[in-house]
């Protein structure tokens, strides 16, 4: 291994853990406040998103998700399922990657559970992981979801916002969510 590579090794492992540090000290009431929040952001800049949550049989939101990667990358969040209006429970996300990619960035992140048979996989699953465990699709400009009545077909609806920053090579496929028990 030289040099390079020993430095370069380091650095991700840094950012990576910087990722997953940031939102562990947070209280359930912060995490409240950083969701509605992050919802009414949402639902501000991004049209069809109110409707389409109206629609949803729940919703999940990580109002804050930091990424950061160097050939190594990471990402932590937290946040919260709403179900109407009511916030039923807590999860983690996590994503951990190799390959290439450089930055780091923050945004929010946005499920949408358009059936009930999936919002009860998602809660009944420790461990659940998107791509994996359900069919998605994923907004990340800030047009129109295009979403009506009559084109709500898939089970599960991402939604990426609110970004700062940049990164190159990042994906959601293969997240982790885990609920949090505090």
């Amino acid at each position: 291994m030289t040099n390079w590579t020993r430095r370069g090794f380091m650095a991700a492992t840094g950012l990576t853990a910087a990722c997953t540090a940031t939102g562990l000290s947070k209280s359930m009431n912060q995490i409240d406040r950083d969701i509605d929040i992050a919802r009414a952001d949402l639902f501000r800049t991004i049209p069809g998103t109110e409707q389409l949550a109206r629609q949803a049989a729940g919703l999940l939101i990580i109002p804050e998700i930091t990424e950061a990667g160097l050939f190594l990358g990471g990402s932590y969040g937290e946040g919260g399922l709403l179900i109407g209006d009511a916030k039923v429970d807590y999860f983690s996300f996590s994503a951990a990657s190799i390959g290439p990619q450089i930055g780091a960035q923050r945004f929010s992140h946005a499920l949408f559970f358009m059936t009930q048979e999936t919002l009860s996989g998602f809660r009944h699953t420790n461990g659940w992981q998107l791509g994996v465990d359900a069919e998605f699709v994923v907004k990340d400009d800030y047009g129109s979801v295009g979403v009506s009545t009559n084109t709500i077909n898939l089970p599960v609806y991402a939604v990426v916002y609110g970004q700062a920053g940049a990164i190159i090579g990042a994906t959601l496929q293969g997240a982790k969510y885990t609920r949090i028990i505090r």
